[in-house]
């Protein structure tokens, strides 16, 4: 299948990028921005989510709730997230579908309804959404968005809330909306990716057919958000009153993920070896044999996925546990798995790792939705569409440097660490 891959540039500058599985009849279609929470300067803090929900409300020729009635008329389904470094839109459909969706997400690209009415209702869309997924939830945002970002980063970009302040919000002008528009949601911004029961040649056709008229503006130079890696422990607690359990967060710089991709790839699997799963080694020490933690596990850069961020970013080791007494005790636990780890995997160990990796990975990119987000993220920050199917081979390379990275990158030196603790007022 990743032999067939179709990639193209339009005269406007937008990437198309074709991967074609005819064995189903379904297809997916996935628009990637390259603008996420890290384009946002000081004092706008949340505004590339907020354009997010703001490109739901309607478009030129689609009234406000005519995009989903269409796409889930047709069978489909659709959403869209925002990353630190982009911002996706994608639907899954029935392969006859195809045209329906292209239609709908180039009408968004060309001219979405940014209006007083939409920003006011959206903003607030976004504060209730804070308010019920971090404010009102236990554990909320822990520890990705205020937490460990502001310990292991100095500058705004890379250590700000993506989620937003409210008076950030508030302050958020019809003439900032249709500036970001103008800046980051030109076509030489994005990419269109089609993954699924889609001929390239036809498929192409549709995209320039659809978006090919849309103008081309200038892309925005991306700075580097590069930052020196600091040297000693840092630490920070923070107080939850809807927490029924102390928590405990371990964050660690890593290896830039493009332009040092072995030795990234090889945090990977010491990740997923130390806390991916009920096999892993800390799950069978703090949960099982200690029985110290109620669980543990990992995030990269305080998401699910290992492949959407470009350099800074980092990888955290997130435990729950009974007794905020335990904290130094379980620190030390860790400490003592990564020393192991450092000091030589046994022949053999990361065979089950790979094997479990492998596995999901295939199983992700089985739903063509999936396929087309992830090889979108490769295609726009790699120029590298076909990783999507080379994940395994690549991750297996990585075994042998999996110690070295661990003794270098993960000492007790290099780390931030957040404790949250039950009770009293937020």
């Amino acid at each position: 299948m990743d032999a067939a891959i179709e990639t193209t540039t339009l005269a406007n500058g937008l990437e198309v990028v074709v991967l074609p599985d005819m064995s189903t009849p379904v297809v997916a279609l996935a628009v990637h921005y390259d603008v996420g929470f890290r384009s946002e300067p000081a004092g706008s803090s949340g505004f590339a989510h907020l354009f997010e929900h703001l490109m739901f409300q309607g478009s030129e020729h689609l009234e406000k709730g005519e995009l989903p009635r269409l796409i889930q008329g047709s069978g489909g389904i659709f959403n869209g997230f925002t990353r630190p470094d982009a911002t996706v839109y994608f639907e899954q459909l029935p392969a006859g579908a195809l045209e329906l969706a292209l239609y709908c997400e180039a009408d968004r690209m060309r001219s979405p309804k940014i209006t007083e009415e939409n920003l006011a209702n959206q903003i607030a869309v976004v504060k209730e959404e804070i308010r019920v997924n971090v404010l009102n939830q236990p554990y909320g945002g822990f520890p990705w968005l205020e937490d460990l970002p502001p310990l292991l980063f100095e500058t705004f970009a890379n250590s700000h809330n993506g989620y937003g302040s409210f008076d950030d919000l508030d302050a958020a002008s019809l003439d900032d909306v249709r500036r970001f528009f103008d800046r980051y949601y030109s076509p030489a911004n994005a990419t269109v990716t089609i993954a699924g029961a889609a001929e390239p040649a036809i498929a192409v056709s549709l995209v320039e057919r659809y978006f090919g008229d849309i103008p081309g503006r200038g892309v925005p130079a991306r700075p580097s958000f590069a930052e020196e890696r600091f040297n000693g422990e840092r630490r920070a607690e923070r107080v939850d009153r809807h927490a029924p359990l102390p928590a405990l967060a371990i964050g660690y710089r890593v290896p830039d993920p493009i332009a040092d991709e072995e030795r990234y790839d090889a945090t990977v699997l010491m990740a997923s070896l130390l806390a991916h799963g009920s096999a892993s080694r800390l799950f069978d020490r703090l949960v099982r044999r200690e029985q110290l933690a109620a669980d543990v596990g990992a995030m990269w850069g305080g998401l699910d996925s290992a492949w959407t961020s470009r350099d800074p970013t980092y990888l955290a080791f997130v435990v729950h546990y009974p007794d905020a007494a335990l904290t130094e005790r379980i620190i030390s636990s860790i400490d003592d798995e990564i020393d192991t780890i450092a000091a030589g995997v046994p022949a053999g160990a990361l065979e089950p790792v790979l094997a479990q990796l492998t596995s999901e990975h295939w199983m992700q990119i089985d739903r063509k939705y999936e396929l087309a987000v992830q090889a979108g993220f490769f295609e726009r920050q790699r120029g590298r569409a076909r990783l999507a199917f080379e994940l395994a081979d690549r991750l297996a390379a990585a075994a042998t440097r999996v110690s070295d990275v661990t003794a270098e990158w993960f000492a007790p030196r290099d780390r931030a660490v957040c404790t949250l603790v039950p009770g009293g007022a937020s």
